[in-house]
């Protein structure tokens, strides 16, 4: 694999600051935020204390300014402005907030390399696994701006009579929803839950990893340029202790996408509430090679699904499993073509992969690994730090022989790390997939495609991808994402991702005679009458 030069510079419209542009001196390129354009996005956030948090890019731990850091007072104060905000948003017509979606769409795609920066220099991705960022949230606001009405539309059901009783069933919002978001995606992840909750009648308070804010305070000046109100979308910055917890006790609903540790914590606080919660978390998620796969489309989609965005993907692979008859053939490509991504500390196109966010997240990396080969594991690539490129680099690494009693075997790496497993027929593959207490994602690769879609039925996992990572499914903005067991909660996307942001609500209206026996009629006469009734209903198939 080889280590990419440094961008050539940003666009005239890029929020980049002063810094060496020399391609062949990438190792100790320079690449900081204006000020002033750091100023400006910090500008929205609530801090009575005044306390600031030095803000560090990973990209050679580069200084990228300073954040404020809310208080509990300001989240009470957002929440406040949020509720005002609602109350007035849930007013305005459904057609009305599509419309801004649809302009939200445009605008993010016309401000595409500045929120490819921004998201490069915050955590670390490359450039092209940023651009799905984009495109995401793009399609999001497209998808929820052409179909948020007929989600919300109140719907008649059958009533109790025929003709006598009128019954229809109504969507109302919950009211202010708080959204915690990660620092892995930054930007879909710190909006696209809450387009929904919006296009639904509701307000946000959002909470974007302190790793990202900027990320996620330029998500919600974006979403003033398309037209939503101000105060509708709060942003608070904080540790959890200090900004989550007040968040928990305030909101109507909570939408969190993060660890199953921290997930298991925030369902006991909202089952305290009584409120609702969706929660997306870990995975540990497997690639079935079938004995009919094709191999090179297999072995590219395993490098893309293994070391997107260096692996700190939720629905990456982490687990390989491969038919034994195609299995050298398999691995020979796969071992091939991560060798041959490209790494390098730049924002540029051409870098493949990306760093790690972190000093803890390259712990974990390497921890896992030399656990790992201490205990009889191989390493076919990779397996090495590359301080070279940055402080948190580490190369595409791809294990066989692990072993139960492996730290890696069962436990989420969240990095550019995956392990290889040769399987003997389809039943002990399906098996092996759903071993283990995750179920987010899963992929199978197959010429069968219909063989593929029957075996997706028996895995444990939210979504399921056949001949392809993770893409079709989440890509897939009618198609509802989320988790089985402790991967999560609930479900984004779809019908499931706006309604779960409201209250089903009933209205019965009762013309002619009321329910209740007529005046002189004996409770005994309206029984039998009640049951004749009933027998002819179920006759003429009523429900």
């Amino acid at each position: 694999m080889t280590a990419s030069p440094a961008s050539s510079g940003p666009s005239s419209s890029s929020p980049l600051g002063d810094g060496p542009r020399d391609p062949e001196h990438h190792r100790n390129a320079s690449y900081a935020l204006d000020l002033a354009y750091v100023a400006a996005l910090t500008s929205r956030i609530p801090s009575s204390g005044g306390r600031l948090r030095d803000h560090v890019s990973p990209l050679g731990n580069q200084p990228l300014g300073q954040v404020p850091q809310s208080e509990e007072a300001d989240v009470d104060a957002a929440f406040v402005r949020a509720r005002a905000a609602q109350r007035a948003w849930a007013l305005v017509p459904v057609a009305e907030r599509e419309r801004m979606l649809l302009r939200l769409h445009d605008v993010v795609l016309e401000r595409r390399e500045e929120i490819c920066e921004v998201i490069c220099l915050e955590s670390g991705k490359s450039r092209k696994d940023a651009f799905l960022e984009v495109a995401h949230l793009a399609m999001t606001a497209r998808y929820y701006g052409r179909t948020s009405a007929d989600h919300l539309r109140s719907r008649r059901v059958p009533g109790m009579f025929p003709a006598l009783t009128h019954v229809e069933v109504n969507q109302i919002p919950k009211g202010v929803v708080g959204i915690i978001s990660p620092w892995n995606y930054p930007f879909t992840l710190a909006l696209c839950d809450g387009l929904p909750a919006l296009a639904a009648g509701n307000a946000v308070v959002a909470k974007p990893d302190q790793q990202t804010i900027l990320t996620g305070l330029l998500g919600a000046e974006l979403l003033e340029q398309a037209g939503f109100p101000a105060d509708l979308w709060q942003v608070v910055s904080g540790a959890g202790a200090d900004v989550g917890t007040p968040m928990m006790a305030r909101a109507d609903y909570i939408c969190f996408t993060g660890s199953t540790a921290t997930g298991k914590k925030i369902a006991a606080q909202a089952a305290e509430r009584l409120i609702g919660c969706s929660l997306e978390l870990g995975g540990k998620n497997p690639m079935l090679v079938l004995r009919d796969a094709p191999l090179e489309r297999a072995a590219e989609g395993a490098v893309r699904g293994s070391f997107s965005n260096s692996g700190q993907l939720c629905i990456s692979m982490e687990r390989i499993f491969v038919a034994d008859q195609v299995y050298d053939r398999f691995v020979e490509r796969f071992v091939s073509r991560t060798q041959a991504l490209t790494l390098g500390a730049s924002t540029a196109w051409e870098v493949d992969m990306g760093t790690l966010v972190s000093q803890a997240q390259l712990d974990t990396v390497e921890a896992h690994v030399a656990d790992a080969v201490a205990k009889g594991a191989r390493v076919l690539t990779g397996g090495r730090a590359r301080p070279d490129l940055g402080p948190y680099y580490y190369e595409p690494t791809v294990l066989e022989g692990v072993t139960p009693d492996m730290t890696c075997f069962a436990n989420e790496t969240f990095g550019p790390l995956v392990s290889l497993y040769r399987f003997h027929d389809e039943s002990e593959a399906v098996d092996r997939a759903n071993d283990g207490l995750y179920g987010l994602n899963a992929s199978i690769y197959t010429r069968d495609t219909k063989r593929g879609r029957m075996l997706a039925r028996l895995l444990k996992a939210g979504t399921v991808n056949v001949n392809e990572p993770f893409g079709a499914a989440f890509g897939s903005l009618a198609a509802p994402m989320g988790g089985m067991r402790e991967s999560g909660l609930g479900r984004r996307q779809g019908a499931e991702g706006i309604l779960r942001y409201t209250e089903t609500q009933s209205v019965g209206t009762q013309h002619g005679p009321a329910i209740t026996p007529p005046l002189g009629l004996s409770e005994e006469k309206y029984a039998a009458i009640m049951t004749t009734a009933l027998k002819v209903l179920k006759k003429v198939g009523r429900a």
